[in-house]
């Protein structure tokens, strides 16, 4: 057998195993629904509520893993049947430009990704969603949505690529020193702007208005010297009823974002506690260390493809006849998906630590009773899970399951 044929092997195994593991999961996770109603919450949940999370859970668990399914159907003999050599094979029929080239074949890939993607979608917007009295999204926002994700998509991601081809080109291996700079400085970028740049192309942002809330908010902050400028609501509900809040931001630049559906149905303390828990996470530096993690995480992945990426057997392995850039970045992202896999444990781990540390932050600064009534009512209107299986946990979640939290603010 030819190196390139136990590359392809090797590959299609990572596939495989990806697949075997993520069904595994979702299987404990439904097998662990529990028809006991915790205690804790009989209050938010009444029978028939908690049974409807139930149902809401297996069916969303469910589709998930019919949608999976398909995806790894075709994932799979796209690769074993030399579907990516044959793209990059017509991608050099329309140019020979090592550039355009390369932006042609990702840009056609992730478009076909993402058109086999839309009926799944759409069943579980319209559908699902719809059946449990989530859904506020109409088909215009939809088209609208995808639409926009496109452009998105096309300008940022179309930029980064074409950045990291021209600094293959010239630099050599040296090119991930540069593209990592690059990638630094646009999460810094992102991170900074894009409550006011990104965002609102897709949803409303109004200042918090003038009132009850808003005064009690701003003692809040001023007592626990957060400056806070930056207070905003969004249309939330133009997609969902899920209510929400999120940080973001560093120094001036630092925003707080509370869902339209939160200030709506959420009494005063309740909502000072949801900030508070944000205000944890920018007074324990959660996103700054997020950051750097991040950057760190790409610094590995980018130092790993400069050593691996000239490698012709990587071409060939995806059908190939010849070395080429595209096939090359395809090969080595597959092949790096288990290591990718642990970096995402861990940066789920560290989340899940940062979570319960902005839990305390609130319950010490504000109230542990509004912090835990806000947490009861955010998972009953959302009809979230509150039996995962630990396994699934510790692979997908980036929050604690709502009783470890609740459990952590009695403490």
């Amino acid at each position: 057998m030819e190196l390139k044929e136990i590359l392809l092997w090797i590959i299609a195994s990572i596939l495989v195993l990806n697949y075997l593991l993520s069904m595994s999961l979702s299987i404990l996770n439904l097998l662990n629904l529990s028809e006991t109603q915790p205690d804790e919450l009989k209050q938010y949940y009444d029978e028939e509520r908690y049974k409807k999370s139930q149902q809401y859970e297996r069916e969303k668990s469910r589709f998930g893993m019919i949608s999976e399914t398909v995806m790894f159907v075709i994932s799979f003999f796209f690769l074993i049947y030399g579907g990516y050599g044959w793209l990059d094979g017509w991608t050099h029929t329309v140019t020979t430009d090592l550039l355009w080239s390369t932006l042609l074949f990702f840009g056609t890939f992730a478009l076909f990704s993402d058109l086999i993607s839309i009926p799944f979608s759409l069943y579980s917007t319209f559908v699902i969603e719809e059946r449990f009295g989530f859904n506020k999204t109409t088909l215009a926002v939809f088209i609208s949505d995808r639409i926009k994700g496109y452009f998105l998509a096309g300008a940022l991601g179309g930029s980064l690529l074409a950045m990291f081809v021209l600094f293959y080109q010239y630099t050599g291996s040296n090119f991930w020193i540069y593209m990592l700079a690059v990638f630094a400085v646009f999460m810094i970028v992102l991170n900074m702007f894009y409550t006011s740049l990104i965002l609102p192309l897709f949803n409303k942002l109004t200042p918090l208005a003038d009132g009850e809330v808003r005064t009690a908010i701003e003692n809040y902050c001023q007592k626990n010297k957060f400056e806070i400028t930056n207070l905003y609501v969004m249309d939330g509900s133009r997609r969902s009823s899920k209510a929400n809040a999120f940080f973001s931001g560093l120094g001036k630049k630092k925003k707080i974002v509370l869902f339209d559906t939160l200030v709506n149905n959420y009494s005063k303390d309740e909502l000072v506690a949801v900030l508070a828990h944000e205000v944890g996470h920018y007074k324990k530096k959660h996103t700054l260390f997020s950051m750097i993690f991040s950057i760190l995480q790409t610094a590995l992945l980018l130092w790993l493809l400069s050593v691996f990426i000239n490698n012709e057997w990587f071409s060939l392995a995806l059908g190939g006849t010849e070395y080429s850039l595209a096939l090359s970045l395809i090969a080595f992202t597959l092949l790096y998906s288990p290591l990718s896999l642990i970096t995402g444990i861990l940066m789920n781990i560290y989340s899940r630590k940062n979570e319960f540390e902005a839990d305390n932050f609130a319950r010490v600064t504000f109230s542990a009773e509004a912090l835990a009534s806000a947490l009861k009512k955010l998972s009953s209107d959302s009809l979230s899970n509150l039996t995962p299986h630990p396994m699934y946990v510790f692979f997908y979640y980036s929050h604690p399951p709502l009783l470890q939290r609740l459990k952590a603010l009695q403490a």
